[in-house]
């Protein structure tokens, strides 16, 4: 009798971990934009720019460019500049460079974030090799252009943005396909 009073127990405990687990499972999402608000981590850059086209000319916001690879990433990525001082409603463009160095094709993804974050709905790419796959051959080196507006509407305060962008391979769930060079 004592052994399954106690087994219940035991189940009964099992059972509210794998809620508890469950539960803090869907609520990592919504902590986790928490925190990256709280910090102004990780701002996902706006949409598709939906104004008139007005150039600000009486202000200047000050654009870095940052580029890292994820961990096991060989490709030499970077930007072509370190920073563009901009003018809110105008039209500029940042040119990235990739390199395969290895002896065999790859793919790779490249990931976004906007520092600080409360500017990340003001920063509208309407261009960007982040919005594609990239597959390069072995030895291959590209160009990669990114075009960006900075909304007029953006606070006053904030006039300096980070862009950053982080490069995954890709390789082994998107498989490129390899130049036949042998015709």
């Amino acid at each position: 009798m004592a052994d399954s009073i106690s087994l219940k127990k035991l189940v009964t405990r099992l059972l509210v971990v794998v809620v508890a687990m469950f539960v803090f499972g869907f609520a990592l999402v919504p902590i986790y934009d928490v925190m990256c608000k709280a910090f102004g981590i990780n701002g996902k850059t706006a949409g598709q720019y939906e104004g008139e086209q007005v150039v600000d000319e009486s202000r200047q916001v000050r654009v870095q460019f940052v580029s890292t690879n994820s961990v096991d990433m060989p490709w030499d990525f970077y930007p072509k500049g370190d920073q563009l001082v901009v003018r809110p409603g105008a039209v500029n463009e940042m040119v990235f460079v990739a390199h395969n160095p290895t002896n065999r094709p790859m793919s790779a993804q490249a990931v976004p974030s906007i520092a600080p974050s409360t500017a990340a709905a003001y920063f509208h790419k309407t261009e960007c090799f982040c919005f594609t796959q990239q597959v390069l051959q072995p030895g291959e080196r590209i160009e990669m252009p990114m075009r960006f507006i900075v909304d007029r509407d953006m606070p006053k305060e904030v006039k300096h943005l980070t862009l950053s962008y982080t490069l995954f391979d890709i390789t082994a769930r998107h498989p490129p396909v390899a130049l036949n060079t042998d015709r």
